[in-house]
């Protein structure tokens, strides 16, 4: 038998707790699954700096991951006999949905930010580089692997294939929203997932859904917008996140400036001088970042050891409202005076944003462009959702933003009282 239809001898299964199982079969997923590379995984969590806002937000990237492969799994499951699907395609969606976030590094974005990295890049490196998931996938077929890392990066030939793990309405965001309002505690991430997979219908280049299914995704959109801005874009959160990209920024500078280490940043410096190979990356994992914080909290460097004493024991910058468009007078104002008293604004005064576009519609020719979620209609035709449902018209296409300036405001209330300085920092923030 070919490896690609070797099947386990016994079903394994995974308790889960947002999909009560997941369940392998197939050898390939099976031995994918227990690949360094996909067990690192283990190691990093799925929400970043997260944790330091609700405490269970501990969940990992291999959770969610195999999360995505049993929704994945479910659908082609509901997908077997129908016309418009090929099941030759089964095993590389499988394996796409598994591998997915496999590049993903230390506290994922914030981190990818400061050394200008991405994740997907690192995806396709492990899938096709010196690895064990390559060696794995090869045994399929010598091309599998280029299929995998093609579907991953949505330049697969097959567009269904792709919308199945990247669209508006995809496995990945199925799993993430319930996972992360699990582990969160909030409410906001819930919507009848069992709804949609039964309403979902393969149709030529992608996944539409029957319109009698449209409150369902109703509510999959709404309980998106609500997890955005009430979970990941979190103020606090984004606060954790500040002071982490400025201790790595506060690191790689000092670095370039030949400072002495007490405590030498090694698994670093490949990524302070912009070099990194493969085997650097996945040498870091969260587990590797946090001891190097806990070593740097004793440097003889104020601003590196300061960050790094607030992350490790949550003493977080307090922030205000900002509008980037209205107030750069008085962010200007402040630069001048945190400056100073001492206080170095380049790590003590940060502006933060976040945008979130909920839903959109076709944009030809646009950044980012999105294909659009489709109704079949019980004619057969296909309607784009907004058209349809007031619901999502109303925000379709409609870009959130929200600023805001992060400082300590421990420093600024240790300031001499009678500083007028202290007195003109403290009028403006409370303004």
């Amino acid at each position: 038998m070919a490896y690609k239809d070797e099947k386990l001898d016994e079903e394994k299964v995974f308790k889960d707790p947002v999909h009560r199982y997941v369940h392998v079969r197939d050898q390939v997923i099976w031995d994918l699954i227990g690949t360094p590379e996909f067990q690192r995984l283990r190691r990093v969590r799925q929400l970043g700096t997260t944790y330091l806002t609700f405490h269970g937000a501990e969940h990992s990237r291999f959770n969610h991951s195999l999360g995505v492969y049993e929704i994945v799994r479910r659908i082609l499951l509901n997908f077997e006999g129908r016309p418009d699907w090929n099941n030759d395609e089964r095993l590389l969606c499988l394996c796409a949905a598994l591998l997915h976030d496999l590049g993903h590094g230390p506290f994922s974005h914030s981190f990818e930010k400061v050394f200008k990295l991405d994740h997907e890049d690192f995806t396709k490196k492990i899938i096709l580089g010196d690895t064990h998931v390559n060696e794995i996938l090869k045994r399929v077929d010598l091309e599998f692997p280029q299929k995998v890392a093609d579907v991953i990066n949505k330049t697969y030939e097959d567009k269904l294939v792709v919308s199945l793990i990247s669209s508006q309405i995809d496995a990945d965001r199925m799993d993430y929203l319930q996972r992360d309002a699990y582990f969160t505690g909030v409410s906001y991430g819930h919507f009848d997932m069992e709804r949609i997979l039964r309403v979902m219908r393969p149709v030529e280049d992608q996944v539409v859904i029957k319109e009698s299914g449209m409150h369902a995704v109703e509510d999959y959109i709404m309980s998106r917008y609500q997890m955005y801005w009430q979970v990941y874009f979190h103020p606090v959160t984004r606060s954790a996140e500040v002071i982490l990209s400025k201790i790595l920024h506060r690191a790689k500078h000092l670095y370039e400036q030949n400072y002495k280490f007490d405590f030498e940043p090694t698994h670093f410096i490949s990524f302070f001088e912009g070099d990194v190979n493969l085997e650097d990356y996945l040498r870091l994992d969260e587990s590797v970042v946090l001891f190097y914080f806990q070593m740097w909290a004793d440097e003889k460097d104020s601003i590196i050891s300061d960050l790094c004493v607030r992350f490790t024991n949550r003493q977080l910058f307090k922030y205000v409202e900002f509008n980037p468009n209205l107030q750069m007078k008085e962010w200007m104002e402040l630069y001048s005076l945190f400056r100073d008293v001492g206080m170095d604004p380049e790590y003590y005064l940060v502006v933060d944003s976040s945008s979130d576009l909920p839903y959109d519609f076709y944009r030809p020719g646009e950044e980012e462009e999105r294909l659009p979620i489709h109704l079949l209609m019980p004619n057969q035709d296909l309607r784009e959702l907004s058209r349809e449902s007031d619901i999502v018209e109303a925000i379709s296409g409609k870009k959130r933003t929200d600023h805001k300036l992060y400082f300590p405001l421990d420093f600024v209330e240790a300031l001499p009282d009678d500083s007028e300085a202290k007195a003109r920092i403290l009028e403006i923030l409370n303004s």
